[in-house]
C-alpha cells in the first residue's frame, strides 16, 4: 500500500492512523490484486496476508510463520509471492502497534500490561473488520 505518510508520522503520532484503516486498506489492496474471486477465496487471502504483516511486526522469524502452513502449499505459495511486496505494510503495521503501546504506557499503564491490552484490543478489531479471524498467533 502506499500512504501520504510515514511508519514514523505514525509512532510519534503525528497522523492518526490506525488498526482499523490499516485492515480496510489492505483489503482494497487484496481485492484488487486478486480480482475477481469468490468471497471465500478472498478471505482467506487476506486473513493469510494479514496475519503475515503482524507476524512480521511483532518480530517473529518469516520461517517460523511457513512452517504453520506446512500442509497448505496454496497458501505457502501465496505467503512467498506476497513476502517482499509486504515490507512496507509490515513497517506501518508496527508503526501502528507500536503508537497503540506508546499511548497506553504514556498513559501510566504499566508496560506488560500495556501489551496485554493491545493484544486485546487487536483480537477486538480482528474479529470485527474484513477477514475476521486470525489464522495464526
Amino acid at each position: 500500500m502506499e500512504w501520504e505518510f510515514v511508519p514514523e508520522q505514525v509512532v510519534k503520532g503525528e497522523v492518526a492512523y490506525g488498526l482499523k484503516e490499516f485492515r480496510r486498506d489492505l483489503a482494497q489492496e487484496v481485492r484488487v490484486n486478486l480480482g475477481p474471486v469468490a468471497d471465500g477465496e478472498f478471505a482467506r487471502a487476506y486473513d493469510i496476508l494479514y496475519d503475515l504483516c503482524y507476524w512480521l511486526a511483532t518480530g517473529k522469524p518469516f520461517d517460523d510463520f511457513l512452517d504453520g502452513f506446512e500442509d497448505d502449499p496454496v497458501a505457502i505459495r501465496l505467503i512467498k509471492a506476497a513476502h517482499d511486496a509486504m515490507s512496507g505494510n509490515v513497517e506501518m503495521l508496527g508503526a501502528i502497534l507500536q503508537r497503540q503501546i506508546m499511548d497506553r504506557v504514556d498513559a501510566g499503564m504499566p508496560l506488560e500490561q500495556a501489551l496485554a491490552s493491545v493484544d486485546a484490543s487487536h483480537r477486538e478489531t480482528v474479529a470485527a473488520t474484513p477477514g475476521g479471524r486470525m489464522l495464526s498467533s
